[in-house]
């Protein structure tokens, strides 16, 4: 298993969490992530990162 990389350092939100999430609620956009996970809510540093996520996912 790859190691789990920290996306989100405001909030401590890692890579496995917000893929977990993507998957089981079907989330499209940096926004619904945020929302689910508050991932990108802090400084918003991370957004191009959660948006490589989402593409990643949801191929």
């Amino acid at each position: 298993m790859e190691e789990d990389i920290l996306i989100c350092s405001c909030n401590e939100i890692y890579k496995s969490e917000i893929v977990k999430a993507i998957k089981e609620k079907g989330l499209k956009t940096v926004e619904e992530v945020g929302d689910e996970t508050t991932a990108g809510t802090g400084c918003g540093g991370c957004m191009d990162e959660i948006q490589e996520i989402l593409d990643e996912v949801n191929k």
